[in-house]
């Protein structure tokens, strides 16, 4: 049998950037604890009582304690029985912990409930207590300390993995690996720890440092390591005595417990971050700002948004970066709105939050520029803004109604209460001011009687009455612009019609020309409200136009093919089509997965070699051929655009 190279084999250990500094850590820790004592020339017990508690020197670069033992030589030998008894006892008590969790939970019954009885059982005791009992009933030594923290700290994994197998092992990919017959110690073991290594390991570096100062506690007690054997716990006892006038004796071994402890804590972190496959980034991500992007030409002056060549991406650790969001480029107009569609994972509600400044830590800006015209004039990059500019702009510039209003509202607050508190964060007005302007807002959005309903919990009024205290909530303070992500998609039919009304009818009504941003996947809403269209797919913008123009001449086949599923709000379903809507065949690739060429190729029908060879850019469609005006400002992503609007 041929084996590789060994510089081959060596590559295959390399360890990822991640891990690299807390690995090195560790190997340095563990290599001065257990080779450093046989490096040096000292015996740990060996006394020299005329040289006691003499100061650093070249032989003693740690001095030497109140019997003349050289101070390093015996913290090294403390330390090696430390993590001797922290790590075997660590790993034992998450073997049998983990062992009882698992397996009670996935099979249940009567061994899930002895797995929880005796954790409950053990957890009964308090740990120094009962490791004081043990130990004073077997007497002092690292191996009963091994014996009781292994019983000691294994309730805590069985818990952990006892609950986290309970939640998943109904999931489909349980349930999946099950129905073809794969044995169940294997489920537990390839399918299930895998999931719920995270917490454990977790719990791992809490208890390797919980169990580091246990045994220091015991020593300290001289109920652990048995004297002359050197010992952390032992070191700290011995220096109280002279901690005044000799304080270093004290601060050795204290630094070396911490210094321990987090390298412990870092390195579990750290190997928790990488096994978990659904980890991401694990550098610190980079303020928004400080992504490089692309200045395009300032908004126009009838522009509230511009939005340019946004590029958004998620860091990994041993991999390229992978983009959710690719160059998305689009416009709002003052007093206009601008409908984002696409399917669910489109990159909508990912482009709206960027607009608000909510993008979560781990994403990041590599490129391009968000730009928002303020009330005062001010044209800003969202991007470029720290959070407390964030936290003035928000409510006060721009505001958000999100599609589940039933949990967008605090349920333990009234609702008069919570938009009070909108107005109050950004004015500096009495409360019986802010309560008034709250009462109008909700006779704006056209709920009846808003002097009693200002006093209403959320559960005390209808699905339809929640969205439209959101809105009033988003536009109490006159925002220069709405952003409704989905606002009708937990709604009944006739609220969703009253909402898109009232939507429409205080745009009409705005005197300071609001602007409305609106996230959809349902065209047949769209129709009803939005003066421009912008179609995501992939995270990409396929194409941009006005709403007639885009829904009746689509340019792009994921246009038309989103048109082609979606139920007319004009037109008897029953028609010459039959029942039955035509559905877009596959499915929206993951970020990860996007395919060479256009994104949308392995669903189209149009498709061509040239479209799975080359990326398509976003450009203008051809007045000529296309049936666009030159003013409309048509874009498709589509090498055949030309040809399908024809």
């Amino acid at each position: 049998m041929n084996r590789p190279p060994f510089r081959a084999r060596l590559a295959g250990l390399r360890v990822p950037p991640p891990l690299r500094a807390p690995t090195a850590m560790v190997v340095l820790l563990l290599l001065a604890i257990f080779l450093g004592p046989s490096l040096l020339p000292h015996d740990p017990n060996a006394m020299a009582i005329s040289e006691r508690l003499s100061p650093p020197s070249w032989a003693h670069p740690l001095g030497q304690d109140e019997f003349g033992r050289d101070r390093l030589v015996r913290l090294l030998e403390g330390g090696k029985v430390s993590l001797t008894v922290a790590l075997t006892a660590t790993g034992a008590a998450a073997v049998i912990g983990v062992f009882l969790g698992l397996v009670g939970a996935f099979n249940g019954g009567i061994s899930g409930y002895l797995s929880n009885r005796l954790a409950d059982v053990v957890l009964c005791f308090p740990p120094v207590l009962l490791a004081l009992l043990v130990v004073t009933l077997l007497g002092p030594g690292a191996d009963t300390l091994i014996y009781v923290l292994s019983v000691l700290y294994f309730p805590p994994f069985a818990r952990i993995a006892f609950t986290e197998t309970s939640r998943i092992a109904g999931l489909d990919y349980v349930v999946a690996s099950r129905a073809i017959g794969t044995a169940n110690s294997r489920i537990m073991a390839r399918t299930i720890l895998p999931n719920i290594a995270g917490p454990l390991f977790v719990q791992l570096s809490l208890t390797a440092a919980a169990a580091v100062i246990i045994e220091s506690g015991m020593s300290f007690l001289g109920l652990g390591v048995v004297p002359p054997d050197p010992s952390w716990g032992q070191m700290i006892n011995a220096a109280r005595a002279t901690m005044t006038s000799e304080p270093l004796g004290l601060m050795v071994p204290c630094a070396a417990l911490v210094i321990t402890i987090f390298t412990i804590n870092f390195f579990c972190d750290r190997l928790r971050d990488h096994l978990d496959p659904r980890a991401l980034a694990t550098r610190v991500p980079l303020l928004p700002g400080l992504g490089g992007s692309t200045r395009a030409a300032p908004p126009r002056e009838d522009e509230v948004v511009r939005v340019s060549d946004l590029t958004i991406d998620v860091p990994l650790a041993d991999r390229e970066p992978i983009d959710l969001l690719r160059q998305v480029s689009f416009q709002i107009r003052q007093n206009s709105c601008t409908a984002l569609v696409g399917e669910s994972g489109s990159g909508k509600s990912l482009s709206a939050l960027s607009l608000m400044g909510l993008l979560p830590d781990a994403l990041h800006r590599r490129d391009g520029a968000l730009e928002l015209r303020r009330r005062s004039g001010e044209v800003i990059d969202v991007a470029d803004q720290d959070e407390d500019s964030l936290q003035a702009l928000r409510g006060n510039d721009v505001a958000m109604v999100f599609q589940e209003p039933m949990s967008a509202l605090n349920p333990v607050m009234r609702v008069g209460d919570q938009i009070i508190e909108a107005i109050q964060a950004h004015r500096d007005m009495p409360r019986a001011e802010a309560r008034a302007l709250a009462i109008d807002g909700l006779r704006r959005v056209g709920i009846t009687d808003p002097e009693q309903r200002v006093d209403a919990f959320p559960h005390e009024i209808s699905g339809g009455m929640k969205q439209r205290v959101m809105i009033a909530m988003a536009l109490v303070l006159s925002p220069k612009l709405l952003i409704a992500d989905e606002p009708t998609t937990a709604l009944d039919v006739t609220v969703q019609a009253e909402i898109i009304h009232l939507l429409r009818d205080i745009r009409a009504q705005s005197e300071d020309g609001l602007s409305i941003l609106f996230v959809s996947h349902n065209l047949g809403v769209v129709s009803e409200l939005a003066d421009r269209i912008v179609v995501m797919y992939a995270g990409e913008v396929v194409e941009a136009g006005l709403t007639d123009e885009v829904l009746s001449r689509p340019s792009h086949p994921y246009t038309k093919a989103l048109l082609n599923s979606t139920p007319s709000l004009h037109e008897n379903l029953h028609s010459a089509r039959g029942d039955v809507l035509d559905a877009i065949p596959g499915a929206p690739p993951l970020a990860a997965e996007r395919p060479a060429g256009c994104a949308f190729h392995p669903r189209c029908a149009l498709a061509t070699e040239a479209c799975r060879a080359a990326h398509p850019a976003l450009r203008a469609l051809d007045p000529a051929t296309g049936g666009a005006t030159p003013e409309t400002d048509r874009e498709v992503r589509c090498i055949r655009a030309e040809e399908l609007a024809a």
